[in-house]
């Protein structure tokens, strides 16, 4: 079936950014024609996405919150030598409820089973040779590669779990780090969706991206066992590799792209360079983009250009963090780095995820005896050089 056609503006990508925008242009600006193209069956994969409730302000919890299908009010997280709950909200939004709010909202504006063969600042062509036109269009595919980003890697596996008993946990498990530390930095991510029910996951900061599904099965499988959990039946299971950003010349990586297309996502690397967690940036770019006063091509690729890059710069201090964890701390060390990280304020902890620490959270995060060497600490201090010694290495 031909699905050419046109539109003011046309997003390539239906994951978490794309829908958002989309969703926020429907509602706030209704006048403006909407086409989202994506290459799968529904929006959103299969995927969980999560936030802290200090993530985002009250006006963008506001709408976001038809996205999310479990709120709680704490979350702990534990460690070899140190456990500790924390009374800061935590939510999930799930791919099916991301397709079942944006889909009957965009209705014909909706494109998909469509693969995207090539974007342009006017059009949208797939690789059955539709085209759509578009007077501007928003490139929201996902990550790439770059030879301007040197970058770590958060893999995991998650199950979907029905177990045979209640489990006993009414709050999530951010990180439980008291496995076996393997393939670098090695937690267990627990979110109980109902007494008998949870998605477990099995993650790993690791230097290398290769997925290793059946190791990360096993070891949600053994998590499962040693709690006690008996595994009725496995649900569903979802899976990712997230980069982690070690250095960058966002420049250069912004440049990369066609000229003229906005960027938005994680193709703009707009994800917290330490956590990995995309989508308080994914609801900010969807508020902004919805509020331009001039939605046409060329300045849309500027907003979205200028974006990215400022929120990159400000988050240096993120990036040197992650270079710590991940080069200066050996592989099976690197927990310590979080655990002393968990033993801090909460206020600041939750500004930390949020991206707002400011100098003095900055100050006491890397006060006292840092738990990495400190030589190899000190070699993570530049930004340009690590990165300059990075692509060294790659070639």
């Amino acid at each position: 079936m031909s699905i050419s056609g046109k539109a003011e503006i046309a997003i390539a990508g239906g994951g978490l950014s794309g829908a958002l925008i989309a969703y926020r242009l429907r509602l706030e600006r209704p006048d403006v024609s909407v086409i989202l193209i994506d290459q799968g069956a529904s929006l959103g994969g299969n995927h969980t996405w999560s936030f802290h409730g200090a993530d985002v302000s009250a006006d963008t919890y506001s709408w976001l919150s038809a996205f999310v299908v479990h709120r709680w009010s704490r979350q702990s997280v534990r460690f070899p030598d140190y456990a500790r709950e924390l009374q800061t909200s935590y939510c999930s939004i799930s791919s099916s409820r991301l397709h079942d709010v944006v889909a009957p909202l965009l209705g014909d504006g909706l494109a998909l089973n469509a693969t995207i063969e090539k974007v342009a600042p006017d059009r949208v062509e797939l690789l059955n040779g539709d085209v759509i036109e578009a007077k501007a269009v928003i490139d929201a595919r996902g990550a790439k590669e770059s030879n301007h980003l040197a970058l770590g890697f958060q893999k995991f596996v998650g199950q979907e779990i029905e177990f045979a008993a209640p489990h006993g946990l009414d709050a999530p498990i951010i990180m439980d780090a008291t496995v076996p530390q393997e393939d670098g930095y090695r937690f267990i991510y627990v979110l109980p969706f109902t007494d008998r029910t949870a998605l477990v996951e099995d993650t790993r900061y690791a230097d290398g991206e290769a997925l290793d599904r059946d190791a990360l099965r096993r070891g949600v499988s053994d998590y499962c066992a040693a709690q006690g959990w008996a595994v009725a039946k496995v649900l569903r299971e979802e899976e990712g590799v997230l980069p982690i950003a070690l250095a960058g010349d966002i420049d250069g990586y912004l440049n990369e792209a066609d000229s003229g297309v906005a960027q938005a996502g994680m193709r703009a690397a707009l994800f917290h360079p330490l956590t990995g967690y995309s989508l308080p940036d994914a609801a900010a770019l969807a508020e902004l983009i919805a509020a331009q006063p001039d939605l046409s091509g060329p300045a849309l690729a500027r907003f979205s250009r200028d974006h990215a890059a400022s929120l990159w710069k400000r988050r240096g201090f993120y990036r040197l963090l992650s270079r710590m964890l991940f080069t200066a701390a050996a592989p099976d060390q690197r927990y310590k780095v979080l655990q002393r990280f968990y033993t801090l304020p909460q206020p600041l902890i939750e500004r930390f995820y949020a991206g707002a620490t400011h100098l003095g959270d900055q100050a006491r995060i890397l006060a006292g005896k840092p738990p990495v060497p400190v030589g190899r600490a000190l070699g993570c201090l530049s930004e340009d050089t690590y990165l300059k010694s990075a692509m060294t290495a790659q070639r």
